[in-house]
């Protein structure tokens, strides 16, 4: 069971909103998730980003695998550098 942390797309046409989970790797990208760790809205301006960071770097050192769009957002929310630094 390969777990990873993606975004799960939500929101009207033209008016896209993400929900940060932890999902299977052969789940559909709307489909079944394991948890859910934050969420990320791009259409506000600045763009609103709250992520979970005890949940996010509990499933980071549990093994789950970020996308880069997901790592990208765990990188700006810091969550990232506490994985690294918790690694060591």
């Amino acid at each position: 069971m390969a777990l990873k942390i993606r975004l799960k797309r939500m929101g009207m046409k033209k008016a896209p909103f993400y929900r940060l989970v932890v999902s299977e790797s052969a789940s559909p990208r709307d489909g079944r998730f394991v948890e859910e760790i934050g969420y990320y809205d791009p259409t506000k301006n600045p763009a609103v980003l709250k992520i979970d960071e005890d949940k996010a770097l509990g499933w980071l050192l549990k093994g789950a695998t970020p996308t880069d769009t997901a790592r990208s957002l765990l990188s700006k929310a810091g969550v990232m550098k506490k994985f690294d630094e918790a690694k060591k």
